[in-house]
């Protein structure tokens, strides 16, 4: 059977859309008469473009896939075979309505009917690789060769959902200050255009020799009135020419490592990323994937193109017969914690559970540094906030001072 994307009008005129499955565009058209709608437009799901990497318009988030997931694996513990499950999801997600309803009940029909065309559910995940990634796709195929599947589902709606959760607190750590410096740039481009020329103006008729800290004030004050125009081009032209060049591999490369390098942030990176790696391991480790081919889909999570390169480095020498832990240490990237965890997780024959624990330690300490870097910017931003406008403030005020002197 084919999935079919259908939009109809019902007998009260009203315009629905949805998705359904038939053999053929014909037969599919039966079934919306039979339900007392006319159809404007039907068209096939299965192996649509739109529906990898977006479905009715809007990309698939990390969020819906997330619940999706969780979903799923839910249905598949009760017992619900995979194709009957992907209906049941299919048929909620539509009956919800809004955005949700044009997208994931889409995508459910076509992985539906990959399944029912013979294919495993791993390569019928593999027609979307943009939503489903190497990750979400190998515990996948280790569920279904090892006939865990709802147990490993389990495990990736777990994984899905802390790394959503370490996701949702670096942008909330990261909402404050960009509230901060955004308000701190409006007033002072506010005060730096309008309120300084209109009061220095006064000064100004009177023919008074303004202070000097008035008059560089002044010209800033000038310069960003009558460049605006040019400093906005600049800065856009900028974003777009640093956006161009680190798609170049060997620049970011270079970039990425000069993070790493960064006092605070470099290790608050490799944290992240070793977090990932660690995560990534344990649960396809647990699974029953080769340790290679988790080490490949480890090597795909990890953002910093330096670890990715470590990574494969150390997946080429555990292939010559080498231990993980000094396979990887040899970089020196990766956190020493991370490396002795790996060592005797291998000694212990508890690799699985060592890098679990590994995983949330660095985990603990991305949110600790986290909590202690905007602990120290809030306070910081706010402060120079304050002196921008101090001195502003000083520059309009020294040329009332001295007139009171002189009147005095």
């Amino acid at each position: 059977m084919t999935a079919f994307r259908y939009r109809a009008v019902n007998l009260a005129g009203g315009e629905i859309s949805g998705v359904l499955e038939a053999d053929t565009q014909r037969l599919a058209r039966s079934q919306l008469r039979a339900q007392d709608l006319f159809a404007l437009e039907i068209s096939a799901a299965s192996g649509s473009s739109s529906v990898d990497g977006e479905a009715g318009g809007r990309p698939i988030g990390a969020s819906d896939l997330m619940v999706l997931t969780r979903q799923w694996a839910t249905l598949l513990e009760a017992g619900i075979p995979v194709e009957r499950s992907l209906t049941a999801l299919a048929e909620q997600y539509g009956e919800a309505g809004g955005a949700t309803a044009g997208r994931l009940p889409l995508l459910l029909a076509a992985i539906r009917s990959e399944l029912l065309a013979g294919h495993s559910l791993h390569a019928s995940l593999g027609r979307f690789p943009r939503i489903f990634n190497t990750l979400y796709r190998a515990l996948v195929a280790a569920g279904e060769q090892s006939g865990q599947l709802a147990g490993v589902m389990v495990r990736l709606a777990d994984n899905l959902e802390t790394s959503g959760a370490l996701r949702q607190k670096v942008i909330q750590a990261l909402i404050y200050p960009l509230l901060v410096v955004g308000v701190a740039l409006a007033v002072i481009i506010g005060l730096m255009t309008y309120v300084v020329p209109q009061v220095v103006a006064v000064f100004q008729h009177g023919q008074q020799a303004l202070p000097l800290l008035t008059r560089g004030l002044l010209a800033v004050s000038d310069f960003l009135r009558w460049s605006w125009p040019l400093l906005l081009a600049t800065l856009v032209i900028s974003l777009w020419a640093a956006r161009r060049a680190l798609r170049v591999e060997a620049l970011r490369r270079n970039w990425h490592r000069r993070l790493i390098r960064a006092p605070a942030l470099g290790r608050l990176l490799v944290s992240l990323d070793a977090a990932r790696l660690a995560q990534t391991l344990a649960i396809l480790v647990g699974s029953g994937v080769p340790l290679l081919t988790a080490l490949e889909a480890g090597r795909a999570v990890l953002w910093l193109l330096p670890l990715q390169d470590a990574v494969g480095a150390a997946s080429l020498a555990v292939g010559e017969g080498q231990s993980l832990s000094k396979a990887l240490g040899r970089s020196h990237l990766f956190p020493p914690f991370l490396i002795h965890m790996i060592a005797s997780g291998e000694s212990s024959g508890q690799l699985d559970a060592m890098l679990a624990k590994a995983a949330r330690q660095q985990q603990d300490e991305v949110s600790n540094r986290l909590a202690i870097f905007m602990g120290l910017l809030e306070p910081l931003l706010i402060l120079a906030m304050g002196v921008v406008v101090l001195v502003i403030v000083l520059a309009i005020l020294q040329p009332i001072i001295e007139i009171n002197q002189l009147v005095h």
